[in-house]
């Protein structure tokens, strides 16, 4: 049994070469093979997707480190001179209490917010995503 493809896109073939009726067999066969391949190429995005976050996010993360040891190395400089000059007015041990103090606060309230910033939202493939509710739309209507 062969079914004759009557639309645009036979139409359209490349160079004026004319479709030969198909049979529904080779039809199915062609369609599985367009599938797969579909499948192939959203895997391939997704997998490109994860990757290009990756890279960020470790480029990110390596910035931010070494940023983090110079802010260290310098903030214990200042944190050191803030308790000498408190130990002018005040017991050493008090001096160094306060300034120990406020810097954990601080710190509390750095953890906190950096804790929120993080999530997973920011790696969610999201044009991969998109593409497959696109294909999964395009399916649906091809179906009806």
């Amino acid at each position: 049994m062969s079914v004759e493809l009557e639309s645009e896109s036979v139409a359209a073939a490349t160079e004026g070469e004319r479709r030969e009726p198909q049979s529904i067999a080779t039809l199915v066969r062609r369609l599985a093979h367009q599938l797969a391949t579909l499948l192939r190429n959203e895997l391939a995005l997704a997998s490109a997707e994860l990757v290009e976050a990756a890279r960020a996010l470790l480029t990110g993360a390596m910035a931010a480190l070494a940023g983090s040891a110079i802010l260290f190395a310098g903030l214990l400089v200042l944190l050191s001179s803030a308790v000498l000059g408190l130990s002018l007015v005040l017991a050493p041990w008090l001096a160094a209490l306060i300034v120990g103090a406020a810097v954990s606060v601080a710190g509390v309230v750095a953890l906190l917010i950096g804790v929120r910033r993080l999530s997973a939202q920011s790696l969610k493939p999201a044009r991969t995503t998109r593409s497959l509710l696109k294909d999964k739309d395009a399916l649906l209507r091809r179906a009806q």
